[in-house]
């Protein structure tokens, strides 16, 4: 099975993303419009036929209180997110149910305890693929999700191991612990084309039916099962071998703020936008066809390779190998830019370029104001 490189080429020009009063901005600056990211909380709850409770939004993309408000003013109860600050963000904005979908063991755990004790109205799991990550919260009122490897071997018990899953279903329950159900996160598809990643997820998931089957067989009901980021989020909403007796929740993130490579990724019909840009300024015209501007890889994330970004409105521009604070961009064709003039960047990895910014500046019916990137990082080291 084929692996291909997926990111636009070129994004055109939109007006809406004009930034007012630029000569007061200092650059770069991450860009926020919440007519966008509203339009793209419209378009999920539309692809899921208005089942706001199928969606269990990854915040890790988000990271702003101010957009966790949003999705909870529109009805997203429902969340999943990686880190404690995350899970605080949330909590502090209301959520009604978070899921830390990263495993957490030793102090971690204990400050999980911790903001559970904080937030009583807010119904908090965990993921667990051992023993001793069950024997861990005993006591606790924290949920537990087991967490599945469908392949792609960063964490999780494989589907085949089902003595394995259902020994800790049992240790789960004798705990006294609340088991909430099965969690497959399967990123691994989203370098395949769109048929490919379909047939890829599908087959996966006919394994988790067959093993959700098992279970109900020995008298061990799963009551949800969550599935698919963004890239796998179509093959999840073409599914419909799960029974109605599981939940099945959908956990995109990145469709809130839309980058390069979501965007490639998911079907043009499903109409969404890039809500979140990066402003930058021209600073250095080295050579007669390279420009370089202030969004080096502390700015625009290298994690997706390079480019790193597209250069919107400007076809002709190729973004560079980054430095640290250094992005040189080849002008290819049409006209160059002169020192000082600026360029809005569309990234290809929102998530972790959201994460290099401590304030995100928010553009809104031509007016601006700045919102603190509350869940960027982590907290202090010490409980």
């Amino acid at each position: 099975m084929a692996v291909i490189k997926v990111m636009l080429n070129e994004f055109p020009w939109d007006e809406r993303y004009r930034v007012p009063d630029l000569e007061q901005v200092l650059t770069p600056a991450l860009v926020v419009y919440p007519e966008l990211i509203a339009s793209n909380i419209e378009r999920t709850l539309a692809l899921l036929n208005g089942d706001i409770d199928r969606w269990r939004v990854h915040i890790k993309t988000a990271k702003l209180g101010y957009t966790v408000h949003m999705l909870i003013e529109r009805g997203v109860r429902n969340f999943k997110c990686a880190t404690t600050l995350e899970l605080i963000t949330a909590c502090a904005a209301g959520a009604a149910d978070v899921l830390l979908a990263y495993p957490v063991m030793g102090a971690n755990a204990r400050r999980v305890l911790e903001i559970v004790d904080q937030f009583p109205r807010t119904k908090i799991s965990i993921l667990a693929e051992n023993n001793q990550q069950v024997i861990q919260w005993h006591g606790s009122r924290v949920g537990l999700f087991l967490d599945i490897n469908p392949g792609m071997n960063r964490t999780g018990i494989e589907v085949s191991e089902q003595d394995r899953i259902f020994g800790l279903i049992r240790q789960i329950q004798n705990t006294g612990l609340e088991f909430r159900g099965f969690h497959y996160y399967d990123g691994q598809y989203g370098g395949l084309d769109e048929s490919q990643r379909s047939e890829a997820v599908h087959a996966g998931y006919d394994q988790l039916r067959e093993l959700i089957r098992t279970s109900e067989r020995r008298g061990l009901s799963i009551p949800e099962l969550i599935t698919a980021g963004t890239p796998t989020f179509p093959a999840s909403l073409s599914y419909t071998g799960f029974t109605n007796r599981v939940i099945h929740r959908i956990s995109p993130g990145t469709v809130v703020y839309g980058d390069a490579t979501s965007l490639a990724q998911l079907p043009a019909s499903y109409g969404y936008a890039s809500a979140v840009v990066v402003l930058t300024r021209v600073v250095s015209h080295p050579h007669e066809s390279i420009i370089t501007c202030d969004a080096g890889h502390k700015t625009v994330s290298a994690d997706a390779g390079v480019p790193t970004c597209i250069v919107i409105g400007h076809a002709g521009m190729s973004p560079l190998s980054p430095s640290e604070e250094h992005l040189p961009i080849r002008v290819t064709n049409g006209p160059s830019v002169a020192v000082g003039e600026l360029l809005y960047l569309l990234p290809r990895h929102i998530c972790p370029t959201v994460n290099n910014f401590d304030s995100a500046l928010l553009v809104r019916d031509g007016r601006t104001a700045v919102e603190r990137i509350s869940a960027r990082g982590r907290e202090g080291p010490l409980l």
